[in-house]
């Protein structure tokens, strides 16, 4: 069980190594873009800026590949080269349906293990040669397209569904309660569906004229980023080359409202990040919430402050959520370090 876990790691690893090129260059592009143009009350406005929209553009084409890439390369950790098709195509899909950054790691995984019982069937020695360049990749695309598209899907779209009937039923409720709820939704999966969801109904609420929803949303978006990449520079010896050089594109993503800036470290570190940057972006809701923060743009991050109702307490709920997530995920990684040190030496 333990050699799995650790296999089942390194294969989230290769994937995520492959992706942070992806992100950092779409994220800071689309930071860049952003952080130059005026804000309106529908958000940035571009029609002024041939130029910053085009750089918008490339930006987003290279985010846009974040998630097949991402199944791709764990697809291909799993099971190499003929897994790769059936990687990129269930990426693909799970960025269509709507499944974000956990229905990619699904469809990587799903691909890869697919491609390995594949491998496994005996065929005639004729056919070997064409196995790992037409069967296979046609096998096992349509195996993970089927299940993506068809398994997958629905429930996730059901989900959505529900979440937003809930949401609007709670917004008549326990204002500290929305807050921790909205944080929550807003980091469990870093720009995907149930992000999303928590976005929407934010942005509904504006044109209701409740800026509040918006407030702590925008205040959660930008923690996960911000507090990985602050975390990278506060104990810098839990942290790979790599992972630091991540943690300054974070950063910057994270000023601009940009989630999914943690994403390379969730999927690296899903059950010591997730919790981390969870906690932290409900601290940051909440005290936006209570804090009587509103937001008159549909967008998150530091880069909206000018859009801010009562902006010192948004900023405190920005810093503080921030700080919780980076000394949790420190926390948790000390803590779990010097066990298994300690385990060795038993």
């Amino acid at each position: 069980m333990i050699d799995w876990l650790k296999s089942l790691r390194q294969y989230l690893l290769t994937g995520v190594s492959y992706t942070i090129p992806f992100i950092a260059c779409g994220g800071l592009m689309i930071a860049f873009a952003i952080a130059l143009v005026p804000m309106t009350a529908t958000g940035p406005d571009f029609s002024g800026s041939p130029n910053l929209k085009m750089v918008l553009d490339i930006g987003a084409a290279s985010f846009s590949l974040m998630l097949p890439v991402l199944a791709g390369y764990i697809a291909y950790a799993v099971s190499g080269k003929p897994a790769l098709v059936a990687g990129f195509v269930g990426g693909y899909l799970a960025n269509s349906i709507k499944a974000g950054f956990l229905g990619a790691l699904l469809a990587g995984l799903i691909a890869g293990y697919v491609v390995m019982a594949v491998k496994r069937i005996p065929v005639p020695k004729a056919l070997r040669p064409v196995m790992p360049i037409l069967v296979i990749p046609i096998l096992s695309a349509g195996m993970v397209g089927f299940l993506m598209l068809k398994v997958v899907g629905l429930p996730i779209a059901d989900l959505m569904t529900f979440l937003g009937k809930w949401l609007q039923e709670m917004n008549a409720g326990n204002a500290a309660v929305l807050g921790m709820i909205l944080g929550a939704m807003i980091a469990s999966d870093m720009g995907g569906p149930i992000n999303k969801t928590a976005f929407f109904f934010g942005a509904a609420m504006i044109n209701e004229g409740n800026f509040a929803v918006m407030g702590a949303c925008a205040a959660a978006i930008c923690v996960p980023p911000l507090g990985m990449g602050l975390a990278t520079l506060m104990a810098r010896r839990f942290w790979s080359d790599e992972e630091r050089d991540a943690g300054g594109a974070a950063l910057a993503m994270g000023m601009i409202g940009i989630t999914e800036g943690a994403i390379p470290f969730a999927a690296a570190d899903p059950v010591r990040v997730i919790p981390s940057i969870v906690v932290g972006s409900m601290v940051a809701s909440t005290i936006a919430m209570l804090g009587g923060v509103g937001n008159h743009v549909p967008h998150g991050g530091p880069v909206v402050l000018l859009a801010i109702d009562n902006r010192l307490m948004y900023v405190i709920a920005i810093l503080a959520g921030t700080l919780v997530a980076a000394l949790m995920i420190n926390l948790l990684k000390r803590f779990t370090t010097v066990q298994k040190t300690e385990e060795k030496n038993v």
